[in-house]
Parts: structure tokens; C-alpha cells; sequence
């Protein structure tokens, strides 16, 4: 009996966490859509990414309160995700599928509590660090420096790939609904969840895509200033040919990912 209302207690702490957490993911997607609208239209300031997303929050007065308020909303999502890597998906029947599912979680909570760590930098009048593009080059610096290390570098690129064709796949077939309980949601507002959340895997899946090509392309060059992160891969896609209409079509779909998120904080299982 203990044991049942132990089990209880936790799944509800996991419920909050994830809720909370989901929604301030939620918000900071919608940003970065929004930022890579302002670069589509020629007038991008902040960064196209989650820490430019979290800049953006915080730059006017009113915006410190919520940049605190999505502190301790990140750090909720990334505690939740280290409840998942742990103990979570037991919905999940096949044990291979479980543990890809908790890896994932895993790697989730380091990238989103770094995020909430920067957050807090920022609201705490702190300079927050270096820009995403430019981490992601200084790492690359360092992983070519090693012995092998183009071979490394390119190692790299291919689990990216590889996390870019997973996202696309999950958006396409639709298997990101396995992990919601649709009838937690209001009526008639289910098959608009499975909508956007299509459209959010898919537009992440092609951003991976392209920061794959260009960390792929730091390898083969051996110049890690080719490498970049979220906002190089948007600022790439932009300078294609119809690279404004693709970047207006991606950007939709980061912001159709951070409603869907509203959604799955929800009808998320725990």
C-alpha cells in the first residue's frame, strides 16, 4: 500500500514538472520561430536559436519576470527529463524502443538545464555566455585538434543526420502521439495537436538536416568556423535560392511545435 501511494506521489510530481516544463519549451519555440521571421524579412537581431529565443524574453523590463518564470519552468523540464531517463516510458512495450526513448530524455535534460542555466545568467544581469553558433564552433575547434579528430567531427555530423531523420520520421508517422493520452485533451482539439505536432518534428528534422551538412562540412574542410548551430542552419537556408519562403515555412513549423507543446504538457504521459 505504501508502495502504491509512493508511486502515486511521484507520477503527480512528474505531472507538474512535466507540464510546467513543456509549456516554457513551448514558449521558447514560438520565439524562435518568431526570430527566424525577423531574418526571413531582413531584420534579425537576436540570435535564431534557444538562447537567442531566451534573450529575446528577457530584453525589456516586464520581460525579467518572465525570463525567471521560464528559469524555473526550463529547470522543471530538464528535472522531469531526468525522471523519464530514469524510470519513464513504462508504456512503452519493446525494451530496445524504451531505452532510445530514456537516452533521449537524457540528452533532452543536459541541453534544457544548460538553457535554464543561461536564463538565470541573464535574468541575474549576468552576460550568460557565448552565442550557440559560437560554442558549437569552439567545440569543434577542439574535438579537430584531437588525433583523428576530422574523423571525429565527421562522427558527429552523422548522429546528427541521424537525429535529423528520427525527428522527420517521428513527424511523418505520427509515433510521437504514443507518448500522449488524447483523451486528456478537449475534444475536437485532438487531431489539431497531431497537426501541429507534425509539423514541429518535421521542421526541427529539416533544421538538424542542415547543421548535420555544416558540421559535415567543418570535417571535410577541417575549419570549425564552418560548423554552427540553430541559427547558422536558418541563416544558411535563408541565403538559398526561394531560401526566404522555406525559412517562412520552417519558421511556422517551430512555432507549430511550441503550440503542440501547450498541447502535450497536457496530455503528456508520465
Amino acid at each position: 500500500m505504501a508502495g502504491r501511494t509512493r508511486q502515486v506521489k511521484n507520477s503527480k510530481v512528474a505531472q507538474g514538472l512535466g507540464r510546467a516544463g513543456m509549456a516554457c519549451f513551448g514558449l521558447v519555440h514560438l520565439i524562435v520561430g518568431y526570430l527566424a521571421v525577423r531574418i526571413a524579412v531582413g531584420s534579425g537581431g537576436q540570435e535564431a536559436d534557444q538562447r537567442g529565443a531566451v534573450a529575446e524574453i528577457g530584453s525589456t523590463a516586464p520581460g525579467k519576470v518572465v525570463l525567471w518564470v521560464l528559469v524555473v519552468g526550463l529547470f522543471a523540464y530538464g528535472l522531469w527529463q531526468i525522471l523519464m531517463a530514469a524510470k519513464g516510458y513504462h508504456w512503452i512495450g519493446k525494451d530496445r524502443d524504451r531505452t532510445l526513448k530514456r537516452v533521449g530524455s537524457a540528452a533532452r535534460a543536459v541541453v534544457v538545464l544548460g538553457l535554464a542555466g543561461y536564463a538565470a545568467s541573464l535574468a541575474a544581469g549576468g552576460g550568460g555566455g557565448g552565442s550557440g553558433d559560437a560554442q558549437q564552433q569552439e567545440l569543434t575547434a577542439k574535438l579537430l585538434a584531437l588525433p583523428a579528430g576530422k574523423i571525429v567531427v565527421g562522427l558527429v555530423a552523422l548522429v546528427v543526420a541521424g537525429v535529423a531523420i528520427a525527428s522527420i520520421v517521428k513527424g511523418v508517422r505520427r509515433t510521437f502521439t504514443e507518448d500522449l493520452d488524447m483523451h486528456d485533451l478537449p475534444k475536437g482539439t485532438q487531431r489539431w495537436v497531431t497537426r501541429l505536432g507534425v509539423a514541429g518534428y518535421v521542421a526541427k528534422g529539416v533544421v538538424f538536416g542542415i547543421i548535420a551538412v555544416l558540421i559535415g562540412f567543418a570535417a571535410f574542410t577541417a575549419d570549425a568556423g564552418q560548423a554552427g548551430g540553430l541559427d547558422a542552419a536558418l541563416r544558411t537556408l535563408a541565403a538559398q535560392p526561394f531560401g526566404v519562403f522555406a525559412l517562412v515555412a520552417v519558421a511556422a513549423g517551430f512555432a507549430a511545435f511550441g503550440v503542440y507543446c501547450f498541447g502535450a504538457a497536457r496530455a503528456h504521459k508520465h
